[in-house]
C-alpha cells in the first residue's frame, strides 16, 4: 500500500524531452511522460484504454501519442482523438492524466485525486539550481521496498560502519543521540558530533588542521523526501551557534519514490556552497555520495533478501529507531486515512429512498 495524495518525484527534468517518450512506474502504476512543443510535461497512464498496450512503445505525433497496437491516437490530455475505421470515438476512450509540477530540476507527480493536487505542497529544493550552490544529478534503482531505504536515511548511526571510507568518520559519530521532533508530515532530526574526526570525503575537498564539529539537520517528510542542512567546521569554532564562516556546507536533496512493493527509485543531489568555480570538487563530492549510496544499496538489498526468507520475522526495536518508528507511524496513518476516505466515498451514495436528498455536514 502506498500514499496516493502526495507529490512524488518522477524524474529529473533532463530525462523528459520534447522528442521522445519517457516511461517510469510510480507506486505500481505505469506512467508515460513527454514534453509538448511548448515545453510543458504531460503525464498519463502508460496503458492504452483499448487493450492495455503500453503507450510508451508507441509513436509521437506532434503533441499526441499513437498506440502502435491498434492505432488509437491520444492527445496530451489523455483523450482518444483518432481511431482507425472508427467514425465515432466513445467519450470514455481516454487514459488517466496525472498532475505534474516542475520545480528546481525535479519533476513531481500526483498519483491521487487531482482535485487535491496543490502545487504549494511541493517541497522547496531551491539548492538544486541556485547559482550559489553546485551539485550533480543522481539516480539509483533499488530492488527493495522503499521503507527500508527510509529506515536507512532516518538513522545516521550506520555511517561509520557502512561508510567507513566515504561519509563515515570515526565511531564516536554513531554514539551521538540525535534530537527527533515530530512534524505533521514526518520528522525533523538534529545530530551534532563535536570534536570528531574529519570524514574521508571532506578530506578530499579541503585541508583540515584538526578535528571538526559536524552536523546533520534534516526534515524527512511524506512520502519519502529528505532535505538536509549538513556540514562541518573546525572544532570549537561556534558552528552550533550559527558561526559558519570557516565551515563547509551542504544541502542534501533526496527523494525515494516507490516503483512497486519490491522496488524503488532514488533521486539525489548534494549541493555545496564552496569551491563553486572548481568542477572537480563538485565531481569529487558527487562521487563520494554515489559510492556511499552504493554501499547503502548493498546492505539494504542484503537485508531485503534476509527478510524475504522469513516474512514473520519481528525486528527488535532499539532507542536509535525513534525517528524511523515515528515516520512509519505517519505513513501508516496517512494510508489508513486515505483508505477510510475511499470507503466513505463508496458508501456515501447509499440510497435511503427514491428522490430523497442526503444532507451533508
Amino acid at each position: 500500500m502506498f500514499i496516493k495524495n502526495t507529490w512524488y518525484v518522477a524524474a529529473w527534468d533532463k530525462e523528459v524531452s520534447t522528442e521522445g517518450l519517457f516511461a517510469r512506474t510510480i507506486i505500481g502504476v505505469p506512467v508515460l511522460m513527454y514534453r509538448t512543443q511548448d515545453g510543458h510535461i504531460t503525464a498519463m497512464e502508460d496503458r492504452c484504454c483499448h487493450r492495455g498496450a503500453p503507450l510508451s512503445v508507441g509513436r509521437r505525433e506532434g503533441d499526441c501519442v499513437r498506440c502502435m497496437y491498434h492505432g488509437l491516437k491520444f492527445n496530451a490530455d489523455g483523450q482518444c482523438i483518432d481511431a482507425p475505421a472508427q467514425s465515432r470515438i466513445p467519450p470514455q476512450a481516454r487514459v488517466r492524466k496525472f498532475p505534474v509540477v516542475e520545480s528546481h530540476r525535479w519533476v513531481w507527480i500526483w498519483m491521487g485525486d487531482p482535485a487535491l493536487a496543490d502545487p504549494a505542497l511541493v517541497p522547496d529544493t531551491q539548492w538544486l539550481d541556485h547559482p550559489d550552490w553546485r551539485s550533480l544529478d543522481g539516480y539509483i534503482h533499488y530492488d527493495v521496498n522503499y521503507l527500508l531505504i527510509c529506515d536507512n536515511l532516518l538513522d545516521f548511526s550506520h555511517l561509520p560502519f557502512v561508510h567507513p571510507t566515504t561519509l563515515g568518520g570515526s565511531p564516536d559519530y554513531a554514539a551521538v543521540s540525535p534530537k527527533v521532533e515530530r512534524l505533521d508530515n514526518g520528522v525533523r532530526i538534529t545530530r551534532w558530533a563535536f570534536d570528531t574526526e574529519v570524514p574521508p570525503f571532506a578530506q578530499t575537498v579541503r585541508a583540515w588542521e584538526g578535528k571538526v564539529d559536524r552536523w546533520n539537520i534534516y526534515n524527512f517528510t511524506v512520502p519519502a523526501t529528505l532535505l538536509m542542512d549538513s556540514g562541518m567546521a573546525p572544532a570549537g569554532s561556534g558552528a552550533e551557534r550559527g558561526e559558519r564562516k570557516d565551515a563547509i556546507e551542504f544541502r542534501g536533496c533526496q527523494a525515494i519514490t516507490p516503483e512497486t512493493e519490491h522496488s524503488s527509485h532514488y533521486f539525489f543531489a548534494h549541493p555545496h556552497n564552496f569551491a563553486l568555480d572548481q568542477p572537480d570538487v563538485t565531481a569529487s563530492v558527487h562521487q563520494a555520495v554515489v559510492t556511499a549510496f552504493d554501499e547503502d544499496r548493498a546492505i539494504i538489498t542484503a537485508q531485503q533478501r534476509s527478510l524475504a526468507l522469513d516474512p514473520d520475522f519481528k525486528m527488535v526495536p532499539f532507542g536509535i529507531d525513534a525517528a524511523l518508528s515515528q515516520f512509519r507511524w505517519v505513513v501508516a496513518r496517512r494510508i489508513e486515512a486515505e483508505a477510510k476516505a475511499a470507503m466513505d466515498a463508496v458508501q456515501a451514495p447509499a440510497s435511503i429512498g427514491p428522490n430523497v436528498a442526503v444532507a451533508r455536514p
